[in-house]
């Protein structure tokens, strides 16, 4: 109970190098390639997941648009993995760090928004504007809409942080309680660890979601821009 709470959101160190980068690219082990002609049943039912989020998500897109296909499964891939791996004893969840949620959000935001401006200049501009806009609120109204414009990326890794954060520090904090309750009461503590076990069910669903969420929410800024 003397640990630190926020102990487990520390970048993990080796000989005084952060391995983060090493905690990255473990999810690729995940999803293994194979060159046989009829694949195991793991493999099928992660191309079969693949190729339905892809389905559902890039239906809305027109042939410019799907061409982000390959960087959307990687991204929401890369998160969900991520998301799931952090939930195991003792790891690192790199999506609870905001400046790495920034790197993500920020690139793939500024892709979509020079994209609009390449190829819908005159749609893309009229966005700062709304049509029938009174002469004397043209001024506020743009300035508010370049500001929900910039605010865009920002939203999108805070909520990924927030989310997962949460979820961890609840789970952190339930855990530590159950293990201080097994000495006062038996009952009490059998209720607060069907509670924990509840809860990181419930954080398995949020680490899938909130990788649907983020991916879903950058497709939509493609979709209005594309």
């Amino acid at each position: 109970m003397n640990e630190n709470l926020f102990a487990s959101f520390i970048t993990p160190t080796m000989m005084g190098l952060p391995i983060v980068i090493l905690i990255i690219m473990f999810p690729t082990i995940m999803f293994p390639s194979t060159n046989r002609l009829v694949n195991n049943r793991l493999v099928a039912i992660q191309q079969w997941l693949v190729y339905l989020t892809s389905k559902q998500m890039l239906s809305i897109h027109n042939r410019k648009g799907q061409t982000w296909a390959l960087m959307l499964m990687s991204l929401i891939l890369f998160i969900g993995c991520t998301n799931l791996l952090g939930l195991l004893p003792h790891s690192f969840t790199p999506t609870t760090q905001l400046s790495m949620n920034l790197g993500m959000a920020i690139p793939l935001w500024a892709g979509t928004v020079i994209l609009g401006f390449r190829h819908k200049t005159k749609a893309s501009l009229a966005h700062f504007l709304p049509q029938g806009t009174p002469l004397p609120l043209i001024p506020m109204l743009i300035i508010i809409e370049t500001i929900s414009l910039f605010i865009q990326p920002m939203a999108l890794a805070v909520r990924l942080t927030a989310n997962i954060t949460a979820g961890h520090l609840l789970i952190h904090l339930i855990g530590g309680a159950t293990l201080a309750l097994m000495n006062i009461s038996t009952a009490t503590a059998l209720i607060t660890f069907m509670i924990l076990v509840l809860l990181t069910i419930l954080e398995f669903a949020v680490a899938l979601i909130q990788a649907y969420v983020f991916t879903l929410l950058v497709s939509l800024y493609l979709h209005d821009n594309a």
